[in-house]
């Protein structure tokens, strides 16, 4: 699964699931815009960088961005996990903001250029929790099942036009945005044991299922929302 000559827009590539999707698609010899507030620390050679906070003005991207490019991959996020009653309106609108609205904020500034490379894909990331239904999870829950909902819409409205649009929704994965989570080693045997498939998600299950979804390997695949995510959101243990 080569990806020469491919031209990938990553957003939020500095840390976690992004980084280690940096990671990969440059040992496929991708060539790699990132957009983040920072850079990462331990990026491979060659990585083009963008200094961008999605909550704020994305349109420096226009210029930013190559003139033919073949995917974006769209990791920001937030864990943004309170009881109902401790939400705020203002909880709700970040959490939306940062995953519905900057998200579809990128796509449109990249979408002249995924128009033009003749083919594109977009890969989202979402959450077990939209469909699953988990305590403590009503604000980012919500969220992302609205950006499942942009996606969905989007992959219909771009298929005329051969660019592809898909979600994966993970659970419970070893990042640094998930740390107060898996902080000991009795929350993480916890975590792992809530899976039917034993053990709780790295940034390398995350980053191997959107290289294939970048990837040619995957060009009949649109509109689909992928759990990645041991088993949790279809299954029960017994």
């Amino acid at each position: 699964m080569s990806f020469t000559g491919k031209n990938i827009l990553v957003v939020g590539g500095s840390s976690g699931t992004g980084k280690a999707v940096i990671h990969l698609l440059a040992s496929r010899n991708a060539t790699i815009y990132n957009a983040s507030r920072s850079r990462g620390d331990d990026w491979p050679e060659g990585v083009n960088h963008l200094t961008l906070d999605v909550m704020e003005d994305v349109t420096p991207l226009a210029s930013y961005l190559p003139e033919s490019l073949h995917g974006v991959v769209y990791c920001v996020g937030s864990i943004n996990l309170k009881p109902f009653t401790r939400l705020s309106p203002e909880d709700f609108l970040r959490d939306y903001r940062l995953n519905v609205v900057g998200a579809a904020s990128v796509i449109q500034q990249a979408l002249k250029p995924l128009q033009n490379a003749g083919t594109g894909s977009v890969v989202l990331i979402s959450t077990v929790a939209a469909k699953a239904g988990m305590s403590y999870h009503a604000s980012i829950a919500a969220a992302k099942r609205g950006l499942e909902g942009l996606a969905l819409s989007l992959a219909a409205e771009l298929a005329p036009k051969q660019i592809r649009v898909n979600v994966i929704a993970p659970s419970l994965t070893d990042t640094p945005l998930a740390g107060s989570l898996l902080s000991t080693p009795e929350k993480r045997e916890a975590s792992a044991k809530r899976h039917p498939l034993g053990r709780f998600g790295t940034v390398n299950d995350l980053a191997q299922a959107t290289a294939f979804l970048l990837s040619e390997d995957s060009s009949w695949i649109t509109g689909q929302i992928i759990g990645i995510d041991g088993g949790l959101g279809s299954l029960r243990n017994l």
